[in-house]
């Protein structure tokens, strides 16, 4: 038989008997014990902060998460990631009896790199409807601030539906800001 060392009190005098009849723990038995005690405070740990539910299980026949699996997926929080929407939007408006240009550069944030991607792949459709945007806008609007915040505000929604409309999550565009804009 093999032998198995424990734990257990100092021996008393010179015949080895123990001082106190003590328990004896073997080695083994302790060390699997803090194995299975910190494999289950490890499992516990996962399935309460690391396990979200599978995107597996999430996806229909099409292959994508359905709506209300995008709308509660959690929203990502890392640094900011922009899209400059190139080159410049160029349109005319009408102002008093006048035509006028207007020149705005556009850049798109998020903080979501699968929606990053959407904006880039869907750039025509977006610019198309920001140019459409811009276009039927009055002079007299656009030359308050307030004007140019309800412009931002518009076109974020746009963006958005677009997003939304090619598969993606369109609460994940944070924000668009103008980076220049120029009107004469």
């Amino acid at each position: 038989m093999a032998y198995i060392p424990t734990l257990e009190p100092a021996a008393a005098g010179a015949t080895g008997a123990p001082a106190t009849a003590g328990r004896k723990i073997p080695w083994l038995v302790v060390i699997v014990a803090a194995v299975v005690l910190l494999g289950g405070a490890g499992g516990t740990a996962w399935w309460f902060l690391g396990r979200g539910p599978s995107s597996d299980n999430l996806k229909g026949k099409s292959g994508k998460a359905p709506a209300s699996a995008r709308q509660a997926a959690p929203v990502p929080t890392g640094p900011p990631l922009y899209v400059a929407l190139d080159p410049p939007f160029v349109t005319n408006f009408e102002a008093e009896q006048l035509v006028r240009f207007l020149q705005v550069t556009v850049q798109v944030m998020s903080r979501d790199a699968p929606t990053i991607e959407l904006i880039k792949a869907n750039d025509p459709v977006i610019r198309n409807d920001l140019l459409l945007l811009l276009g039927n806008q009055k002079y007299a609007d656009i030359s308050t601030r307030e004007g140019k915040e309800r412009l931002r505000t518009e076109a974020l929604a746009a963006v958005r539906r677009i997003v939304t409309s090619a598969g993606g999550n369109g609460e994940r565009v944070e924000a668009v800001y103008f980076t220049s804009f120029v009107m004469q």
